[in-house]
């Protein structure tokens, strides 16, 4: 494995020194503790309501105020998170109440609040509607659910293209269905003249008293480009784009915001926030595991997969990989060469089958996986990490269906083959949580270990030998095979499955450790 320049490429600058941004702190209201820092929380009646772009262009409009904004996403995802993160310089972080119990989400938004300069305001952009969650008789893992484990005031967007009256109705209706979430404001979104913003506006003010502090015009420059998992990834977005035209795309949308949008207000809300209680028994508190670090062997360095194709990670991961004494490198399977030295690998999800061509021709990289995975280097990949792993990717397979604005012709590209397996993209369309056991020990943890995770994906893997042999068991799941997951080979473990390590704990951990013992066997060879 041969060594190379691992100083931050232009394509992950973005990402990896977004914590290094600063700007004029403009704390509201003097001097504050976290618990007391000014939030809101963005949500809609339904999905494609419009409140992404609404959030990105209040985050922008925050930030050009000189506001150090942390931003949040509920539920588990990553796409929406990736712009949170480039417009505001800070990590976005994920709080799922499915996943996560009351004393872990306060955990995560504190920490994210705390962690560089210390945050003035906080916006959490919702998931779906308001009251969508897992169950149908619970708000478990809603955004409600989350509004009121933070006491946050919501912003109530709606997508009120073709209604006027029956706006203050639905306001009325989602208000009242849970008295304890505070719809504190509401923007009109989609509208289509200044008759119809009146009266609209008019009739909620009049039979809810909640006040509209936005119209937000019918207009083409406020739509991002879509594919088959929903937005394109900030990152890719530069990459397809270029620098120039993806700013200006964010700059529009900030200025259709801070024209329709009374940004005031909006602070002034965020401001009557109640505070919060601190978290009990932090998972960040705990200073650098240096135990696992022996002073000969030095510390064990993880190299993290972050290019455009492969993007997908949860910021509190990597933070906890490194309060367990991990040292990250960032590589791109895509444009480099030849791996970093490091003692193990994370490969994470993102969009493989879309640079399956690039990656392909990158057979260096491929070839320098695929040797480090038979010396026995600990791999862990999810999703599309696990895609790449495998011998091969077909896309555009007759039969199969077609995505949407995902151009992916018919052909067949050859991957890593550390995993057993071919990948083919098609009509297999997976969203949802799991729950899983190891049934063996392996490099995420011992036998016996549960989790609850999610699953997210259009492919499938076939032609897996029936020797092939799996770490995890699924109760709750698709996976790859037979409701089991975690396919291994050697000390390379692959899985559809996304693990968050504040809901499982054991992973960061025992990633480190896995490669602690992998820098230890080779200097002692």
């Amino acid at each position: 494995m041969s060594c190379n320049d691992n100083k931050p490429k232009n394509y992950i600058n973005h990402i990896i020194a977004a914590q290094n941004k600063s700007g004029v702190s403009k704390m509201l209201g003097g001097k504050q503790s976290v618990e007391d820092i000014p939030r809101i929380l963005i949500s809609a009646d339904r999905s494609s309501s419009g409140k992404t772009t609404i959030s990105l262009g209040l985050m922008a409009a925050l930030v050009s105020r000189g506001y150090k904004v942390q931003p949040f996403k509920v539920a588990l995802d990553y796409i929406d998170p990736s712009y949170h993160t480039e417009i505001t310089g800070r990590f976005c972080r994920n709080l799922d109440g499915y996943l996560m119990d009351e004393n872990e989400i306060l955990d995560v938004y504190t920490h994210a609040c705390e962690v560089g300069e210390k945050a003035d305001i906080a916006i959490i952009e919702g998931v779906r509607g308001l009251y969508e969650g897992f169950e149908s008789l619970s708000d478990l893992g809603s955004t409600a659910q989350i509004a009121k484990i933070l006491n946050c005031p919501v912003i109530f967007v709606i997508n009120a293209r073709s209604i006027t009256r029956s706006s203050a109705a639905l306001v009325n209706g989602y208000r009242n269905f849970d008295p304890d979430v505070e719809i504190a404001g509401v923007i009109l979104n989609n509208i289509g003249s200044r008759r119809h913003a009146e009266k609209a506006k008019e009739a909620i003010e009049y039979y809810t008293g909640v006040p509209v502090i936005g119209i937000v015009p019918r207009d083409p420059s406020m739509q991002i480009s879509m594919r088959h998992l929903g937005l394109m990834p900030a990152l890719e977005g530069r990459r397809r784009f270029g620098d120039g035209d993806f700013e200006a795309r964010l700059h529009v949308i900030e200025e259709i915001i801070n024209k329709g949008i009374d940004v005031d207000s909006f602070i002034k809300i965020a401001s009557s926030a109640k505070p919060l209680k601190s978290p009990e028994n932090s998972i960040f508190s705990s200073a650098p595991n240096t135990e696992v670090n022996h002073p000969k062997i030095g510390v064990a360095k993880i190299g993290v997969a972050l290019d455009e194709a492969f993007n997908f990670y949860y910021r509190d991961n990597i933070d906890l990989l490194k309060l367990a004494g991990a040292e990250i490198v960032y590589f791109s399977p895509v444009r480099d060469t030849a791996l970093p030295e490091v003692d193990g690998l994370y490969i994470g999800g993102g969009y493989p089958e879309l640079f399956a061509a690039e990656l392909e021709a990158n057979e260096s990289m491929r070839k320098d996986i695929k040797k480090t995975s038979a010396a026995g280097m600990p791999i862990y990949a999810e999703c599309g990490g696990l895609m790449y792993l495998t011998e091969k990717i077909s896309t555009g397979v007759p039969g199969k269906g077609t995505y949407h604005d995902a151009s992916m012709p018919e052909s067949t590209h050859s991957m890593v083959g550390a995993l057993p397996g071919h990948t083919i993209m098609g009509q297999t369309r997976v969203i949802s949580y799991n729950i899983g056991t190891l049934t063996k020990d392996c490099l995420i943890g011992k036998k016996g270990n549960s989790f609850k995770g999610h699953e997210f994906h259009h492919s499938e893997i076939r032609e897996i030998p029936e020797d092939a042999e799996f770490a995890i068991t699924l109760s709750r799941g698709t996976g790859i095979k037979n409701n089991r997951d975690g396919l291994i080979s050697g000390n390379t473990l692959g899985s559809y499955a996304h693990l968050h390590g504040v809901a499982y704990r054991e992973l960061a951990g025992s990633l480190v450790e896995a490669a602690r013992k992998f820098r230890e066997s080779r200097l002692l060879q």
